[in-house]
């Protein structure tokens, strides 16, 4: 039984999908009855980083940091980030590091003498001239750190090229040559001149936020126990008030050079920023790091001996919008109207009217007894993590999904779902941002051994294919679901059940690494958002969640499962590595790893290099 159904359906959905631009509009979106504890709508900050959309209002900078947010993750998930971040980043790894800065220092400091040249207004200039000034500062304090950690002989760590591409990056943009804009030959207007001055910041920005995030993300995951970091002088400065302040005025001054550009220079600086952020992470990614490390999770995969069996739940882990509203959209819409004569020779199907009645009784009723099933079966709280009682309760919450699907398939609400368009609306299901690259990546690398499954409630695995079919992984993707009946591509109403409950769930993820046998050694991830997927997160050996699924927190804690931030766990971890000991992530440990986004999950599997 799906967790989300429609009590009524939008006037704009017959238009919908009659041309099948399959994206439910936001006036669809908001007509939909959500369980307000199985699947509640999860506060903005969260779930917006799982959308597939960024926020089109709000100041400039902070937009394109937005848009960005793949770049940062993938810096922050560096071996050589998480080595600073907990304080074990071998020394000379680290001075090598320092020495680059002065490299930038220098870059930066020459590309703003340049800016405040083209700046026509006077309060620009005098700001971009602070900021070179206070760069300046940034230099003559960076020697004294220089020299605090200064190689035995003094001597210089040569220049990375990593360094060098990102230098050489901002100066030519500082200079005017940039690629694919052609209106940068002859600066003779106060405006053209003012133009490039913005282009120049937007390519300097993204390094100041990036050093800003960085650092405050690194203490943030440190907490209190930071007094004896090695590194804690680097951190501190860059996630001080003052670097914050300082890298808001390099927005600001953005915000304010920006103001003029037609839409066309937005995207030239919208283009500048990004290449300036996935510069920034190859930088991260090409320090070198001797240590043994904790990520990516893959970084001992040996194809021959390894393999990595990924899970992922599919509705609201890789989609935005569940399943069901789906499916009920296509039903109501395709419905004969009450004063419509059904042909003999068509399986026999309610009215609209009646269907949206039947859909909004199934779905009040559904969301009662759910509510009292949880609060049924819901002990008190304990500390202690306590599996076998969690099994022996979802199994009452795995008989109670399987009397609600009956109820559906009673109703007779599937009848009659025509399979092209279930096939065309699965093509059009709007996917959370970087799901697909994740398994793309992973199945597509030659030093992986690897095995991807979709275990999903959703009623009709071919919306599932057709998904999965559009983004080139139906061949990848080996797919668990329930299945609808057809008669002549026509469904009949009936289900072919396959996976229900949570226990249906757990047995299933059971049997596919029992199949999978014992040739290799199987390392596991499961993702998934929901309470039907607690029973493989837990037995995975990482359980990942993603959302903020308030039923999922809690009754999960009520048996004693922990839900901890995965970055912070990461860096802990490396922490506690030494050359003896071994990473070891395994199952049933009771602590499950929350994400705000795919590409956190991409970075701590896979790692940037893929």
């Amino acid at each position: 039984m799906r967790s989300l159904f429609i009590s009524k359906i939008s006037p704009n959905s017959a238009c919908l999908l009659s041309n099948f631009r399959f994206r439910i509009p936001i006036a669809a979106l908001r007509s939909f009855t959500f369980s307000s504890f199985h699947r509640s709508p999860p506060p903005m900050p969260p779930r917006m980083a799982m959308v597939s959309h960024v926020d089109s209002e709000g100041p400039l900078a902070r937009r394109l940091w937005n848009k960005c947010r793949r770049e940062s993750i993938f810096s922050m998930y560096t071996p050589f980030c998480v080595c600073l971040a907990c304080g074990t980043l071998d020394v000379d790894t680290f001075r090598h590091v320092v020495d680059q800065d002065v490299h930038f220092l220098k870059a930066f400091a020459q590309a703003y003498e340049l800016a405040a040249e083209c700046a026509d207004d006077d309060d620009a200039k005098h700001s971009i001239n602070e900021l070179r000034k206070a760069v300046m500062v940034d230099l003559k304090r960076h020697a004294s750190f220089v020299k605090e950690w200064a190689a035995e002989g003094g001597k210089e760590s040569p220049i990375n090229p990593a360094t060098v591409k990102y230098t050489d990056f901002v100066l030519a943009t500082a200079l005017g040559k940039i690629e694919g804009d052609k209106g940068l030959g002859n600066l003779a207007t106060p405006f053209e001149r003012t133009k490039l001055a913005a282009y120049t910041l937007g390519a300097i920005t993204p390094c100041m936020r990036l050093y800003a995030y960085l650092a405050t993300e690194f203490k943030g995951a440190l907490g209190a126990d930071h007094g004896n970091h090695l590194y804690k002088t680097w951190i501190e400065n860059y996630a001080s008030k003052d670097f914050e302040e300082s890298a808001a005025r390099t927005e600001d001054i953005l915000e304010k050079l920006s103001a003029t550009l037609t839409g066309e220079e937005l995207d030239t600086i919208e283009k500048l920023y990004h290449q300036a952020m996935k510069l920034e992470q190859e930088f991260y990614c090409s320090q070198p790091v001797s240590q043994k490390t904790v990520v990516p999770l893959i970084k001992d995969h040996n194809p021959a001996t390894d393999r990595l069996v990924l899970f992922s739940d599919f509705d609201l882990t890789c989609t935005v919008v569940d399943s069901s509203a789906i499916l009920a959209e296509i039903a109501m819409v395709r419905a004969p109207k009450p004063d419509q004569t059904q042909p003999d020779d068509q399986i026999t199907r309610m009215s609209s009217a009646d269907l949206r009645n039947t859909w909004g009784v199934i779905s009040r009723q559904y969301t009662e007894e759910y509510e009292e099933c949880i609060d049924k079966i819901a002990p008190p709280a304990t500390e202690e993590f306590k599996y076998e009682d969690l099994c022996t309760a979802l199994e009452q919450l795995s008989d109670f999904e399987k009397r609600a699907n009956n109820r559906v398939v009673e109703s007779g609400v599937l009848k009659g779902l025509n399979f092209e368009d279930i096939r065309r609306a699965g093509e059009r299901l709007i996917i959370q941002d970087g799901c697909f690259n994740f398994f793309r990546t992973a199945t597509k690398s030659e030093n992986l051994n690897v095995g991807v499954h979709i275990l999903s409630y959703c009623w009709c695995a071919d919306l599932i294919r057709s998904s999965f079919n559009s983004g080139g992984l139906l061949t990848q993707v080996t797919i668990h679901a329930n299945e609808f009946a057809f008669e002549e591509a026509v469904s009949t109403g009936d289900l072919v059940r396959k996976v229900e409950s949570p226990i249906d769930k757990v047995n299933a993820f059971r049997k596919i690494l029992e199949n999978y046998g014992n040739d290799r050694k199987n390392s596991t991830v499961y993702i998934g958002d929901s309470i039907g997927d607690l029973l493989c997160l837990l037995e995975a050996d990482v359980g990942i969640v993603v959302g903020t699924s308030s039923s999922l927190r809690r009754l999960a804690t009520q048996f004693g499962v922990s839900f901890v931030p995965l970055y912070p766990s990461v860096v802990r971890k490396q922490r506690s590595l030494t050359e003896e000991t071994e990473c070891s992530w395994k199952g049933l440990s009771g602590v499950l790893y929350t994400v705000n986004s795919w590409a956190e999950i991409h970075a701590f599997v896979l790692g940037c290099e893929n």
